[in-house]
This record gives C-alpha cells, sequence and structure tokens, in this order.
C-alpha cells in the first residue's frame, strides 16, 4: 500500500498543502515548529479517522477558520482509493470515500494500514499502563472492524456506568440500575479481553526473534497480558467490585485497566531495565508491530516516522532504515546531514518551512 498524494486545506498551520509522493522514502526536514510533524498527523488522521495526539477535530483546524479539508489518495493492490475528510468545529467529521459519504468512522477500516512511530513512543515501556493500552487499541483498531465496535461500544458503557455511580450519590435510588450497564460492559469487555489476548500473542511470536537481532543475541525479549479480569469472571468480579465503586464513584473492575508486561530474562522492565533496555524493547515492538500488519493484510503498511531517528545512537538508526526498506516511509527530521553522511537512501526531499512543504532536489 502506497499514499499517492496529499492536499490540505485549513489544517494546523497549512492554509494550504498538495504533496505527491514517491513510493519509497520521503524525507521532510526544517527547524522546529513549522509544520512537519502536522503533515504526518493529517495522514494518520485521514486513514484512521483518528489524530495521533488524541486532538479533536477543533484543535486541528486553523486558527480563525471554521472548517479544515484533507484529501488522500491511496493505492492498494492496484486499486486507488480517494478519502476526504471535513473537519468542523462545532460538529462531527465528515468522512467519504471515493465521493461516497461514510456513516462512521469504522468504514474506513481495510482500506490504509498506518504505523506512526513517534519519539514519545520510544517511552511506551516505561510509561504508565494507559500508554500500553493506546498502543494495543491503535492496532487493533486498524486491523479488526469488530474491535473498533466492541472498543467503542464498551467505552460508552463505561462512560454511562461511571456517570451512575457519580448520580448515585445524591440518588442512592438508582443503585439498582446498574446491572444494566454491568452486563452492557461485561458483553463488550469479555470481546476485548480475547482479543488482546490473541493480539499479544502473535505480538510476542514476532517479538522476541527482532529483539534478539537488535540487542546482538544478548537478550530475550518477552511480551505477556496482564488482565486486569479474566473474561469468564469479568461480570462477577464487577459485582464484587460495586462497594468500592459506589465509594470511588468510577468503575474499578475491567479491560480499561489491563497493562502488558515486558521483560527480559524473566525481569521486568517497566520497572527495573535500564533507559537503554527500555527503548530497545520499545524499537522492537514497534518492528514487530510492522510485521504484524504485514501478516494481516498480506501487503505493506505505510510507516510515519516523526523525528525518531535523532533519538536513536548510530546502530538502532541503521537497524530500523534497513528493516523498512520495503515500505513507504514518511520521515520528518530536522536536517539531513545524517542521512547523506550515512548514504541512507532517500526518495523525494521535501523541505518544510513556515506552514510550507516544497519538494528539493536530491
Amino acid at each position: 500500500m502506497i499514499i499517492k498524494s496529499l492536499k490540505l486545506n485549513q489544517f494546523r498551520n497549512y492554509e494550504t498543502l498538495e504533496l505527491e509522493f514517491h513510493p519509497g522514502t520521503n524525507l521532510f526536514f526544517g527547524d522546529n515548529a513549522q509544520g512537519k510533524t502536522n503533515i504526518l498527523e493529517s495522514v494518520y488522521l485521514c486513514g484512521t479517522s483518528r489524530s495521533h495526539k488524541g486532538s479533536k477535530d477543533r484543535e486541528m483546524i486553523r486558527f480563525g477558520q471554521e472548517e479544515a479539508h484533507i484529501c488522500m489518495r491511496l493505492e492498494k493492490k492496484a486499486v486507488e482509493f480517494r478519502i476526504d475528510m471535513h473537519l468542523k468545529k462545532n460538529r462531527a467529521k465528515g468522512i467519504a470515500v471515493g465521493g461516497v459519504p461514510v456513516k462512521k468512522a469504522g468504514d474506513l477500516i481495510g482500506i490504509g494500514n498506518f504505523i506512526f512511530f513517534s519519539p514519545e513512543d520510544l517511552n511506551l515501556i516505561k510509561n504508565g499502563p494507559s500508554e500500553r493500552r493506546r498502543f494495543l487499541d491503535m492496532e487493533l483498531c486498524q486491523l479488526d472492524r469488530i474491535y473498533l465496535f466492541h472498543l467503542t461500544s464498551y467505552s460508552k458503557a463505561l462512560a454511562q456506568r461511571n456517570r451512575l455511580l457519580k448520580d448515585i450519590m445524591f440518588h442512592p435510588e438508582y443503585e439498582e440500575m446498574l446491572d444494566v450497564w454491568d452486563q452492557q460492559i461485561a458483553r463488550y469487555g469479555k470481546e476485548l479481553i480475547a482479543r488482546r489476548g490473541q493480539f499479544v500473542q502473535e505480538l510476542n511470536d514476532i517479538l522476541g526473534k527482532i529483539h534478539r537481532r537488535l540487542s546482538g543475541g544478548r537478550e530475550e525479549l518477552s511480551v505477556s497480558y496482564e488482565k486486569h479480569t479474566e473474561a469468564e469472571t469479568f461480570e462477577e468480579d464487577l459485582k464484587k467490585s460495586r462497594e468500592k465503586d459506589l465509594r470511588t464513584c468510577m468503575t474499578n473492575c475491567g479491560p480499561h485497566r489491563d497493562d502488558l508486561c515486558f521483560t527480559v530474562h524473566d525481569v521486568d522492565i517497566r520497572r527495573y531495565g535500564s533507559q537503554g533496555q527500555q527503548r530497545t524493547a520499545a524499537l522492537s515492538l514497534k518492528l514487530a508491530e510492522i510485521e504484524i500488519v504485514k501478516q494481516h493484510i498480506k501487503d505493506t503498511p505505510v510507516l510515519l516516522l516523526d523525528d525518531v531517528l535523532s533519538e536513536l545512537d548510530a546502530n538502532r538508526q541503521r537497524y530500523l532504515l534497513e528493516n523498512i526498506h520495503d515500505i513507504q516511509t514518511l520521515i520528518t527530521c530536522t536536517g539531513i546531514d545524517h542521512f547523506v553522511e550515512n548514504h541512507f537512501k532517500i526518495d523525494r526531499l521535501f523541505r518544510v518551512k513556515a506552514g510550507t512543504a516544497a519538494m528539493e532536489t536530491l
């Protein structure tokens, strides 16, 4: 799969922008705060309906404007797709594929696959559980339309249950309504737990091999799924947790509290690993993510690298670039000297400055 072109109108700091991409490596360079990351964000947003940063639609519309528009052309297995996305300040975004409006964001699943890799991802191992759950959800939502439905349904039911728990403080008679929401979050939560377990197993099969090569054979990395509750006992565990839930006014049990555990030689590197170990494990995780996507879609995803190379040493940089040579990549950086010095291949070069991106001769 490749992105052929991108058009932006009133998105972030871009009034208008039109880009044609190369199927190989596309490099965007320029000073900080010029708009490099915004280009990658627009690609990810248009392909998945979500900002990689979790930004709201109104935050991505250019200051002083009411709407923004993104148009992206993709080619997948010799079939071309056009995705149009309209962001509106006070209304839900509008999405069309091939000029035909789609009713929900889930209809984008299966058209394109994108992997976003930012410097923040290098802290994925040492950061809190919410970051690791977000990693799981972002990838599974792209691969599995049913998972997206279950996650969306679970999140809505969870929010309703938490709201009810707060209301019960002032209206104790509402407590009997909790049974309804217990059934709902248990129904969807069981599906999340089962699918996450399958994904982590797939991930583990690939992750160890990649990390072994990346660490020069010195480390054996494995990942395990730390379920907060088992699918079979979820509804019963909710009942056991009800007293605490009523006291804290929140749902304390469920897959919204799951985590991933990363171990090297049986040592939990979330807590006891060095920073180097944690960052190498995070790099292994992103590379494993690429391989899983390839296996699932029988094609290649598009890789979005947002100033990641500056955070890696020379060996890890080389390993990363050598392992992505066969997929279309969009890379942002502040300068190109390192690429030139190390003879890394650049297929198309863009200079980004103050909301403009101009192609330059290599």
